[in-house]
């Protein structure tokens, strides 16, 4: 009998390991300030240009360099006759600055360059959701929005809590689900099990 219950003892303790592993992904709740900074944050009208993100080039005259270019992991988009440039972190007037630069020389003489961002990282969307996955970041969406978009919740699913990571971060924090809460581009987000 002794012999016996050793594997369903591992089990369990593996189990809790797992569980508590899990629950140390959680930095903490996310306080008043932090939901206001969040806020504040999505507010800003012209966010900058972030690994992941997809720009629009129009250089004035030039067709064979106006496109759409991927900022790859590292920060960088590659143009013709620009090279490699350092994207991540510019705003848009930085960027079309730093490529006029690029261009102009030997290239281009006063070169007349725009920049848009044609598509944001996608954020995330994972646990106690229908149809978690990867989707496609749009301009104001919130936690309800997000939601919705991976099919709505689980019948296990918090109903008064979510965790959020933004980029940069190294865990999540605790965000009340409400649609005053906003979704940024790149966001991973868990919505965890409800305790019955």
């Amino acid at each position: 009998m002794g012999i016996q219950s050793r594997p369903f003892s591992a089990l369990v303790l593996v189990s809790c390991l797992l569980l508590a592993s899990c629950a140390n992904d959680t930095v903490g709740v996310a306080s008043k300030a932090d939901q206001e900074a969040l806020i504040q944050k999505a507010a800003v009208a012209a966010p900058n240009i972030q690994a992941g993100d997809k720009i629009r080039v129009t250089v004035f005259g030039e067709d064979r360099l106006t496109g759409e270019y991927q900022v790859d992991p590292a920060g960088f988009v590659s143009l013709p006759l620009a090279g490699t440039v350092k994207a991540a972190g510019l705003s848009k007037q930085q960027m079309e600055k730093t490529l006029a630069v690029k261009f102009s020389g030997e290239y281009l003489r006063d070169p007349k360059v725009t920049v848009d961002l044609a598509s944001f990282r996608p954020f995330y969307i994972l646990g106690e959701v229908n149809k978690p996955g990867e989707y496609d970041y749009k301009s104001g969406l919130n936690i309800v929005s997000a939601l919705a978009v991976a099919g709505g919740t689980t019948y296990r699913a918090s109903t008064s809590n979510i965790d959020i990571q933004h980029v940069g971060e190294s865990g999540f924090k605790k965000y009340p689900i409400s649609s005053n809460i906003p979704v940024l581009p790149g966001d991973l987000i868990r919505v965890p099990m409800r305790y019955f």
